[in-house]
């Protein structure tokens, strides 16, 4: 089954880097995302994480989440037009300072999200807690929590449309066009989907307690993440990258 945030293997410089770099990039488009003021900034941003992720191999990814982001930003563009109202009318109850506050809104929720799925379909989840617990000293089991979490996301979705899949089998039409409609449907699904996820994750917790889950350290991870040049390097790109976003 497709998942938008399942790892891509490649040779590209992208895959090759420290995972903490890696993050560190994400964090970088995303600080800088926040500090832009300017469209230009904004739409460099978006077409900076877009042209790494067609480097990479996972623009396609990108461009699914981009999709569903989509009519989020244009939600986002709505809502904002109606609670700020200064500058001049437009159209409607719309103006120029909330088309304006609105418009950068939507730009700021695409581009904080996209950078995130790029770090994850290049890196693997085990490197990513490993090298966290290595390179920043986490702890590893806050690194595992996040870790974990990550991975369940397309377990519950399985889940999820296996539920529905089964209610469809019964007379159940999830292909209303009311989005009210389909909501009531779905709300029912989440009792089953909460009993289902609380045993795996008590099954899960049982299964790390007896592998010595608390017994490992900064130093149990046979592999190891040394930050090479090219990490370096990267790492500066990201404070200019951020400098870029104070000044833009």
């Amino acid at each position: 089954m497709f998942n938008i945030i399942d790892y891509v293997p490649g040779t590209t410089l992208l895959h090759r880097l420290n995972p903490v770099t890696k993050l560190a990039i994400a964090a970088a488009i995303v600080v800088a995302t926040f500090l832009a003021d300017t469209y230009a900034m904004l739409f460099a941003l978006l077409a900076l994480t877009l042209c790494l992720g067609a480097y990479a191999g996972v623009f396609g990814k990108l461009v699914s989440l981009l999709k569903l982001l989509v009519p989020l930003a244009l939600i986002t563009v709505v809502l904002q037009t109606a609670f700020v109202r200064g500058g001049a009318p437009v159209v409607l109850w719309m103006t120029t300072e909330g088309l304006i506050t609105g418009s950068k809104a939507g730009l700021r929720l695409v581009g904080v999200a996209l950078p995130l799925i790029l770090m994850l379909t290049v890196t693997k989840l085990n490197d990513l807690s490993n090298a966290c617990v290595e390179v920043l000293h986490i702890p590893y089991r806050y690194a595992f929590t996040f870790t974990t979490a990550l991975r369940f996301v397309p377990v519950f979705s399985q889940e999820m449309n296996a539920i529905m899949e089964a209610q469809t089998a019964r007379g159940v039409d999830y292909d209303s066009k009311s989005p009210i409609r389909r909501m009531q449907l779905m709300l029912p699904l989440c009792v089953p989907l909460l009993v289902s996820s609380v045993g795996k994750t008590d099954a899960t917790a049982l299964a790390a307690e007896q592998r010595g889950f608390y017994l490992r350290t900064r130093e149990s991870s046979y592999k190891r993440y040394p930050m090479k040049a090219d990490d370096i390097a990267v790492a500066a790109g990201c404070v200019a990258l951020i400098a870029l976003g104070v000044l833009f």
